[in-house]
């Protein structure tokens, strides 16, 4: 049996051949000088300002999964007998979560109110809340109302804080449960 081999040279055809003469590198240097200007000009203009010079921002966001929406309860030994081995478990609770409510008042003004519905499809995750407010400079009264539980009435957290914003400062405002609830850092 005769073996057959491919050339795997490149097959130019006749009458087409490459530019290689001092016109086509003339024409990529010119390319190349038009996109480095292109680049250079949009780098700078236009100016990007993050914030005014006379503000400071501050910046709400926090993930926070609320409290369940029902008390646990204890099951039967009927419906438990009921129920595959794997899942007896002899109390029953749900897993739908309580969605996060938020105020936050700056100056006894109100600045943001949201709600925001717990994630997943079982609506059993974390609420996600985020707002960016730029305020002037200087000092501030900043009071933050949390609930996230739907069975109490009112907020379940809250912090009440005089501060005082720099220039181009950001103040962020977050939940931590270890920290005590409601922090600006």
């Amino acid at each position: 049996m005769a073996e057959s081999y491919e050339s795997t040279a490149p097959v130019e055809s006749p009458g087409h051949e490459s530019p290689r003469g001092w016109a086509a590198w003339l024409g990529q240097a010119v390319l190349y000088g038009l996109f480095a200007l292109f680049i250079g000009v949009f780098s700078h203009w236009p100016v990007y300002e993050h914030l005014a010079p006379d503000q400071a921002l501050i910046k709400l966001s926090l993930v926070h999964t609320g409290k369940p929406v029902g008390e646990c309860r204890e099951r039967t030994p009927e419906e438990l007998a009921k129920l595959p081995p794997n899942m007896r478990k002899a109390l029953d609770c749900p897993r739908e979560r309580s969605p996060v409510t938020v105020e936050l008042d700056i100056d006894g003004a109100p600045a943001a109110r949201t709600t925001a519905a717990p994630s997943g499809l079982s609506r059993d995750g974390a609420s996600a809340i985020y707002h960016r407010l730029p305020v002037p400079a200087g000092e501030r009264t900043v009071e933050v109302r949390l609930r996230d539980d739907v069975r109490a009435e009112g907020f379940t957290h809250r912090l009440q804080q005089r501060v005082t914003l720099t220039p181009a400062q950001v103040l962020v405002i977050d939940f931590d449960g270890e920290r005590g609830g409601i922090v600006l850092q």
